[in-house]
């Protein structure tokens, strides 16, 4: 069976809007390169958790990937197609074929709307069913997502986060998507309501066969829900596979921090004193070599100038960096 996602050399870049000194000195606009040289694919029916710390490129990687933004480099295929080759008419198929969850779950709601004219707005843009059919068909996308039909006269700002966030969910789902791209979807809400959403998520993805890539900047929140984890650090993928098996045993040493960090819920757990030091460096001034290099506790003299480490294989998992260099096993 093809791949339903196909990602392939992908670069995506910003140009940066000029200040007064700039436009004087007639300096040439600054580019942040947000995505650098992805590759992934994704199968029908499977869950990718794309993890890593906050400014890394998830949420621009996952906006490529449905046809959001423009793209510098590269190709993104969807069933086959090439997104960014496509008239309007194909472009808007997509949007019904592919949906995302938004990670505010009051600002991604119209304040003005209740959940009912929300819900009931995308299945007759969509011309999705007949207007007679319009309010059970919304009664019965609620109780799918675990909402009450009687709160379909409230507005976004009379119910809770957890509450706005599965009314998020039924907007994506009111078109039968294929793919659902859920974008850091729990960070807003409180630890018991994660679970809960969590918990959904996993519950929609067996009845509904959906295809998903859940973003989270805490690899604690995708621990169950994914079978295949990409770690991104600074524009790049620095390990992906099998996520049970990078849970594990991760070989990347920004993986192996990232893991280290969670929180671990027995007394006995010790505190995990391996920390990284200082912040991601900015995506205006990608260091040379491996851009991990200035807080990698292995770092080696290879790693600091040069071409960024290539992805090798290691059985389920491929894996960029120089300590996993043949000459170097």
């Amino acid at each position: 069976m093809s791949p339903l996602l196909e990602i392939e050399n992908l670069h995506v870049q910003f140009r940066l809007p000029q200040g007064l000194v700039e436009l004087v000195t007639r300096k040439p606009h600054r580019i942040v390169k947000a995505v650098n040289n992805v590759n992934l694919t994704l199968k029908r029916g499977e869950t990718l958790g794309l993890v890593g710390e906050s400014g890394c490129g998830k949420t621009t990687l996952s906006r490529a990937m449905l046809g959001l933004i423009e793209i510098a480099a590269g190709r993104v295929r969807f069933d086959g197609d090439d997104v960014f080759n496509r008239r309007r008419i194909e472009q808007l198929a997509l949007r019904r074929r592919a949906q995302m969850v938004f990670q505010d779950p009051y600002a991604s709601l119209n304040p003005k709307f209740t959940v009912g004219q929300t819900l009931a707005e995308v299945f007759k843009v969509h011309r999705i069913c007949y207007r007679r059919q319009v309010p059970s068909r919304v009664a019965e996308l609620m109780e799918k997502v675990g909402l009450s039909p009687e709160l379909g006269n409230r507005r976004p700002g009379e119910l809770s986060g957890g509450q706005c966030q599965r009314v998020g969910i039924a907007r994506a789902l009111a078109v039968n998507p294929e793919l659902l791209v859920a974008d850091e979807s729990v960070s807003a809400l409180d630890v018991s309501i994660q679970a809960q959403i969590l918990n959904l998520f996993l519950k929609l993805q067996k009845e509904m066969g959906l295809t998903m890539v859940f973003i989270a900047h805490d690899l604690g929140v995708v621990w169950h829900l994914c079978q295949t984890l990409a770690v991104m650090y600074l524009g790049r993928i620095v390990e992906i596979g099998d996520a049970e098996g990078i849970f594990r045993t991760p070989k990347h040493p920004y993986t192996q921090a990232l893991i280290g960090a969670i929180p671990q819920m027995h007394a006995e757990a010790a505190l995990s004193l391996d920390l990284l030091p200082g912040e991601p460096p900015s995506p205006l001034y990608i260091p040379s070599g491996c851009a991990f290099h200035p807080r990698c506790p292995h770092v080696m003299e290879v790693c600091r100038s040069g071409a960024p480490p290539v992805a090798r294989h290691m059985g389920a998992v491929q894996v960029s960096c120089h300590l996993y260099d043949e000459d170097k096993r």
